[in-house]
């Protein structure tokens, strides 16, 4: 619900960078360079944090994927990511629908 508000927030070797949602490219010399990427809303979360070893003339392409929620880490890496969290979000989801349909139950039930 949270990755959604915000485009993620992308730091290359202590720098922060622009970004945005969808494709982003960033012009490197060859080396080696730390990325990470974290999310913000009312606080930052989703964290995560990748080793780029970039050769002449070479592209590589890295995924980050935020959490569903704010209690947990990021999904970065070389391929698509999955986004963490959903098995959180489905418990809140089936938390809410039985805080809201045993009482009504009940109510229908008692007045029976």
């Amino acid at each position: 619900m949270t990755s959604n508000l915000t485009a993620p927030n992308v730091v290359i070797d202590g720098y922060h960078v622009p970004s945005s949602y969808g494709s982003n490219t960033y012009p490197l010399v060859p080396g080696q360079h730390q990325v990470h990427v974290y999310a913000q809303w009312m606080r930052q979360y989703g964290q995560a944090d990748i080793a780029v070893n970039i050769m002449e003339g070479q592209q590589a392409p890295v995924f980050y994927r935020a959490p569903l929620h704010q209690f947990t880490t990021g999904s970065i890496g070389f391929e698509k990511q999955k986004a963490k969290g959903k098995g959180c979000m489905v418990t809140f989801a089936v938390v809410m629908v039985l805080i809201i349909l045993v009482p009504i139950i009940l109510g229908v039930l008692a007045s029976s």
